[in-house]
């Protein structure tokens, strides 16, 4: 794999991606490159928003929202690219 952090993106939304429909969600990815987010999907009639972000450590995760993302209700999603695993990132009020 290209290790380019944009590449790692790349990859990471692309993986994102097929793990939503793996896990019953419709998926629509941003066309640009820019944005608040990187992932629309639907699931039960309910939209979701998702950012998607790449770290290959398990032991800090430390990604916080933007302003704007906090007010869209924007969920953070991330990647490691060595364990090939998602989870979501637990945000505070």
């Amino acid at each position: 794999m290209n290790n380019s952090s944009s590449r790692e993106g790349d990859f990471a939304e692309h993986y994102a991606i097929t793990w939503l429909w793996d896990n019953g969600f419709e998926v629509y990815k941003n066309a640009g490159c820019t944005g608040p987010v990187d992932i629309v999907a639907i699931k039960e009639g309910k939209v979701h928003l998702f950012d998607i972000k790449s770290k290959a450590s398990d032991l800090s995760w430390g990604f916080k929202r933007t302003f704007k993302q906090e007010a869209l209700g924007v969920q953070i999603l991330c990647f490691n690219p060595k364990s090939r695993k998602l989870r979501f990132v637990r945000h505070r009020k």
